[in-house]
């Protein structure tokens, strides 16, 4: 007799949703080799209750198959089942990779990467998210009250993501008002979307358990602090050796890695629409809020859209082992495969037309005349998603990285998520999704 147990077999969508289906625990074993039925016009699916224009209606299917390492199962709430799904792979009938599945876009940039490199990416997330519904009034920032005034959500959440083994690391109060900082270990390849994945639905959970919402919202006041998901990475060699650094280079940045930040620094204002790809993400991004307004490389310097973060060992193996990038840009309203994907291929781009190291910028590029800017070739990022769109649109070499169907019905939904927002204040598109996300 069934204990009432579901597994939910989910995946990840345009807008960094996880969408479901769920069977009986007893079924898990026979689903998984073919998963489950999905009409793939829900691909199609805003934030909101609103289908974009697409090109499937009702008449095609794909199937979602649960990935067997990405199983989590979460158990340790007396008033609630156990938390227990997997991450899929969206499949036409012929078992391939669907050509719009998000998770099947990065798993190509990946296979591509490796291929003309021989090197792995290795990627960890920083998740930023604001609580509500905490009822005791905003403790300053970064202090014991912050975190003591949710002891018992922080204690949760400690013990849920060390049960789903994502290689938590911290758990910390940041700037803003009842605002949380998670990190994670970084993972290798495929792994470290997932332990993004992962690491936010069961923050969600752990919220939702005492009566919290935790909004990963970019926004959820337009004169407050941000949420940003900032990504860190490096790459290693097939010795294990991290095959960004080299202490003979500018910077300590191996040739390869220099290379790699070109074509990301190049390609940013495009990959914007990917990475940020929504109206209330260009409330965050801009100058002075420590989040990005420039396609500029800096190091140490959080206004910069990607920069270099020095080991602080002293030790050189350790400082050789610690040091990494830094993607700004990125938010949650983004699939953690798309962003990925994205920083991927322009990285890749770069190496593969072995582009120079930008000049380093150890101020706010806001700060510097325009004809400063472009003297170091500094372009400013999109303002709003539209111009986002825009200026994907008009870069091929980004615009090729997705199969037509993809591209077109990726652009029609973020094209009506504009209009869905064009009559809001900004207080009100904060509002809405804070909400959802």
């Amino acid at each position: 007799m069934s204990d009432g147990e579901i597994v939910l077999l989910t995946w990840s969508d345009y807008v960094g949703f996880m969408r479901c289906r769920g069977v009986p625990v007893e079924q898990i074993e026979s689903r998984m080799e073919y998963g489950l039925g999905w009409a793939v016009a829900g691909q199609a699916q805003t934030p909101f209750a609103d289908l974009a224009p697409n090109p499937w209606g009702p008449m095609l299917e794909v199937r979602q198959v649960p990935v067997p390492e990405t199983k989590t199962r979460i158990d340790i709430w007396d008033d609630a089942p156990a938390y227990h799904f997997y991450l899929c792979d969206s499949k036409t009938n012929d078992g391939q990779n669907w050509d719009c599945c998000t998770r099947g876009f990065y798993k190509n940039a990946l296979a591509a990467f490796k291929a003309e490199t021989g090197l792995d990416f290795l990627a960890a997330f920083e998740h930023e998210f604001m609580l509500v519904g905490d009822p005791l009034p905003p403790a300053p920032s970064f202090t014991l009250e912050t975190m003591r005034n949710v002891a018992k959500f922080t204690s949760d959440v400690t013990k849920a993501l060390t049960q789903a083994n994502v290689g938590l690391e911290t758990v910390e109060p940041e700037f803003g008002v009842h605002q949380y900082e998670i990190t994670s270990a970084p993972a290798v390849g495929i792994h470290a979307a997932e332990r993004a994945i992962i690491t936010r639905e069961v923050i969600r959970e752990a919220a939702r358990r005492l009566g919290y919402r935790a909004t990963f919202t970019p926004k959820v006041d337009p004169d407050g602090v941000g949420n940003g998901a900032h990504v860190h990475f490096s790459f290693l060699d097939a010795q294990g050796n991290n095959a960004t650094y080299d202490n003979t280079q500018p910077n300590n940045a191996s040739v390869v890695a220099q290379q790699f930040i070109a074509g990301v620094t190049r390609h940013m204002p495009a990959i914007c629409a990917l990475t940020s790809p929504s109206p209330v993400s260009y409330l965050r991004l801009g100058p002075h809020h420590w989040a990005c307004g420039y396609a500029s490389f800096g190091v140490q310097n959080r206004e910069a859209a990607i920069r270099i973060c020095p080991s602080p060992a002293r030790d050189a193996a350790a400082a050789a082992k610690g040091f990494n990038l830094e993607l700004r840009a990125p938010d949650a309203t983004a699939s953690p495969y798309l962003v990925l994907g994205a920083l991927v291929l322009a990285g890749l781009q770069g190496i593969r037309e072995k582009l120079p190291l930008p000049a380093s910028v150890d101020e706010d590029p806001a700060d510097l005349t325009d004809a400063q800017r472009e003297s170091l070739g500094i372009k400013a990022l999109p303002s709003s998603l539209a111009e986002a769109l825009d200026l994907m649109d008009a870069d091929p070499i980004v615009r090729a990285w997705m199969p037509a169907t993809m591209y077109e019905s990726y652009v029609s939904v973020k094209r009506t998520e504009i209009e869905l927002a064009k009559d809001l204040t900004d207080a009100e598109l904060c509002k809405r999704y804070a909400d959802v996300y």
